[in-house]
């Protein structure tokens, strides 16, 4: 008969330490980023072909919102819309709503997102900070980099070519979206509060507060640098900062004033409105102020032509090399008009849009970006 032989103390020994190991390894997954991280990938869409039919209706509709108060945002790449949660992003494409990829932690919250150079740039809230950041590729969902960062929970981020801003009641900082790298920071001066900020093709603009002056102060920087531009005194303390694109706007009791860019000199104005919004598009500024969008022209503040109407065009909308056609939302549907003098070019029936939402024509469909929300009509 064959007699069983006990296996070497040895064996038993590594036996006991790769069990170890396995449910050690099992522990850590389970309370790894990685494991409470959904992340999907699909290939680029690229935009449709075709253009809006002559009357459309809502297709699908989806809540896309970080900040409720905060003014919508232009999220559309390539034909695909970037939705933003609580949890992460995702995007669906423009014309079904189709979900094509997704972001999602479920061990953070997302503090903030931006879409900028077809990048998604996103910050997440682990602990009591704002602390990681991630870049995703817009067209795929692939992950470009990851970074740690040190932002107050009640930050926001913004964005333009080049250069992401963050925002937080103590001061602001800049980030490069490719490189991933702060590039850098400026506190509020002592004293001081943080009111407003903004970054476009003007540089970054920080409206302030100091203790002991008359006035507000508006302050421009080099976005890449962050060298000091200009500083302007703003009499009207109910002043808001509404845009920072080819002119600075900025909007209060005394009215819609524009300042060049160059060095904040007044350029021209708009009566006083309750609700103000811009977007810019080539040398012009559309201003959306209390239901009616003007036209302005970034070097002489001068207001070219003026329509009633229920949005503005999103700033990335689509010119066409013998003129510039932009989708305008307005009562009883979208009017695509010539960005130099206000012509209608053509005209999509709709009933009932939502007010103060951005427009843009991604093929056959138009998404419109209302404040906190994305309806596409079709």
């Amino acid at each position: 008969m064959l007699r069983l032989r006990r296996p070497p103390l040895r064996v038993w020994v590594w036996t006991a330490a790769t069990l170890v190991l396995v449910v050690v390894a099992a522990l850590l997954w389970r309370g790894s980023d990685a494991a409470a991280t959904e992340s999907t990938t699909a290939a680029p869409a690229g935009v449709p072909a075709g253009t809006p039919a002559g009357a459309v209706s809502a297709a699908w509709t989806a809540d896309s919102t970080s900040t409720p108060d905060a003014a919508p945002r232009d999220t559309v790449h390539d034909g695909r819309v970037v939705l933003v949660e609580e949890r992460g992003v995702r995007t669906v494409d423009a014309l079904t709503g189709a979900e094509a990829w997704r972001y999602i932690r479920t061990n953070a919250r997302l503090c903030d997102a931006t879409v900028v150079g077809g990048l998604v740039v996103a910050v997440f809230r682990t602990a009591d900070r704002c602390d990681e950041a991630v870049a995703l590729s817009a067209a795929t969902g692939m992950r470009s980099w990851t970074r740690n960062v040190n932002f107050r929970t009640d930050m926001t981020l913004a964005s333009t070519d080049g250069i992401v801003l963050a925002t937080g009641p103590t001061g602001v900082v800049t980030l490069d979206p490719v490189g991933d790298n702060i590039r850098w920071r400026q506190p509020t001066g002592e004293g001081c509060s943080l009111l407003d900020s903004g970054v476009g093709r003007a540089g970054v603009v920080v409206l302030q507060r100091c203790a002991g002056a008359a006035a507000l102060q508006l302050r421009l920087f080099d976005g890449f640098e962050g060298r000091p531009v200009w500083t302007r005194d703003v009499a009207d303390r109910s002043a808001t900062l509404a845009g920072v694109d080819g002119v600075v706007t900025v909007a209060g009791a005394d009215g819609v004033q524009f300042l060049a860019a160059a060095d904040g000199a007044p350029l021209g104005s708009l009566p006083p409105a309750a609700t103000v919004r811009t977007t810019a598009l080539g040398d012009t500024t559309l201003v959306l102020a209390d239901g009616t969008l003007s036209a302005v022209d970034q070097a002489t503040g001068t207001v070219r032509w003026a329509v009633p109407a229920r949005g503005l065009p999103a700033a990335g909308a689509k010119t066409l090399p013998d003129r510039s056609p932009v989708p305008v939302p307005e009562g009883g549907g979208f009017v695509l008009r010539d960005l130099a003098t206000g012509a209608e070019l053509d005209r999509w029936s709709a009933p009932d849009l939502p007010s103060g939402g951005l427009a843009r024509v991604v093929g056959p469909a138009v998404v419109l970006q209302p404040p906190g929300r994305v309806l596409a009509y079709r």
